[in-house]
């Protein structure tokens, strides 16, 4: 098969990496694609929200799949636009109705109570009803989770423990703090409890589990400072054992998939489930309509499947016909950020030590390649991956090698899976 991957992140050279390991990928263009995955495929300058440059690449080069990485593409009806104008081509990611369940904080949630999928209790406001918010807000207990109903790049969720200061993030949000994305603002309960990631790959009726993960969003550590796209991923969890993973399925998994049918929805694709453990039982925080990065770095490594083998069947329908293999040994990635981010940052700086990183894989994420070499080109530059008997062997390594890469600026948390020793 000749497959075109959409994207340019840490994600996408990690499903670069697994599709490459298929006897069934012939050839493999990625697009925009980075300096990483450049080595595995062909990188072509292509917006992925540029559906007819897209389109275009796809009949130039005769592609017979498109993989959709990120979710800005899918959000915007790629895979209608696709249907429409080259029916029968596989395009693996939900419609744009489907896409909506990222796309939009209070669609998943209508969605989520319709279904009787747990989640933590909320209420919406737009611009229109910002008194009631206000007023709504002071009946509330403290930390108050406000929620950015759009896209926003990781960065449209906002908890404030000051009912005050939360009145006055609701005021900006819905003045527009994030553009069109806090045009509606979902104001949801605290919910206390530990986080943990779990991914489905569906043909929209029949489904199959990835292994799960957990990641890192805050820059600091201690889990301190702004939020993040992540900083770092474990899998398995430890904490999420059968009993917990039976809860997920039967409570969460299975009336999200019947949700998918019940409403209609053409759905073919990944679905992850944001959860969080409260008192032993799990609750829904987000759902995303793709994979998330960077948990594809260790979710990718740790399936023993053909991914390609896996996608078709999903095209096809007949996931049923599947089980997940999972590696048994543990895999942790750490991130290799540029300063300043997740607020400013310089690209450009020049990487050095990738050729003497022993025991790992570099996932690259913000990076380009020049005539000077690999330099940086975004806030989130490589994601160091090793496998280990636990996680904490895993992160031995993924440290060791994250000393080894350097550019101006470097900065990463060293105490990844700090909370799964409590």
């Amino acid at each position: 098969m000749k497959i075109l991957l959409l994207g340019s992140g840490g994600r996408e050279h990690a499903l670069a990496w697994k599709i490459t390991q298929s006897p069934l990928c012939e050839a493999l263009w990625i697009a925009p694609g980075n300096a990483g995955t450049a080595g595995l495929g062909t990188n072509v300058a292509v917006d992925p929200n540029d559906f007819q440059a897209v389109a275009e690449l796809v009949q130039r080069e005769n592609i017979s799949m498109v993989l959709v990485g990120p979710e800005e593409p899918l959000v915007r009806g790629i895979y209608d636009f696709f249907q429409v104008n080259f029916p029968g081509l596989p395009v693996i990611g939900p419609s744009q109705v489907g896409a909506q369940l990222e796309g939009s904080k209070a669609f998943a949630k209508e969605f989520m109570l319709e279904m009787g999928i747990p989640t933590a209790a909320y209420r919406e406001f737009t611009a229109g009803t910002l008194q009631e918010g206000l007023e709504y807000i002071l009946t509330q207990t403290p930390p108050i989770v406000l929620k950015a109903d759009g896209l926003a790049a990781g960065k449209g969720v906002v908890i404030l423990d000051d009912l005050q200061a939360a009145q006055a993030e609701l005021r900006e949000m819905l003045g527009g703090k994030f553009g069109a994305a806090s045009a509606k603002v979902v104001i949801e309960q605290f919910l206390s409890g530990i986080e943990f990631s779990v991914f489905a790959l569906t043909d929209g009726i029949e489904y199959l589990i990835l292994p799960e993960a957990k990641d890192y969003k805050r820059v600091g550590e201690g889990d301190t400072g702004p939020n993040t796209g992540g900083m770092g991923a474990v899998s398995p969890v430890p904490f999420v054992d059968e009993v917990l993973m039976k809860k997920v399925e039967d409570r969460i998994i299975k009336p999200t998939i019947a949700g998918i049918g019940k409403r209609g929805f053409a759905y073919k694709g990944f679905v992850f489930f944001g959860l969080i453990k409260v008192d032993g039982e799990p609750f829904v925080i987000e759902y995303n309509c793709r994979m998330g990065d960077p948990e594809t770095e260790v979710v990718m490594p740790r399936l023993k499947n053909d991914l390609v083998e896996l996608l078709k069947a999903t095209d096809e329908g007949t996931l049923g016909q599947h089980r997940i293999e999972m590696d048994p040994r543990s895999a942790a990635t750490v991130i290799l950020v540029s300063g300043g981010y997740p607020g400013d940052y310089e690209k450009g700086e020049l990487i050095s030590g990738l050729e003497r990183v022993e025991g790992s894989i570099a996932f690259h994420a913000g990076t380009k390649a020049t005539a000077d070499g690999v330099v940086t080109n975004g806030g989130r530059v490589i994601a160091v991956t090793s496998y280990g008997d636990g996680f904490d062997e895993a992160l031995v390594f993924s440290n060791r090698n994250a000393e080894v890469i350097k550019f101006e600026g470097k900065y990463y948390r060293k105490d990844i899976g700090f909370d799964l020793h409590q």
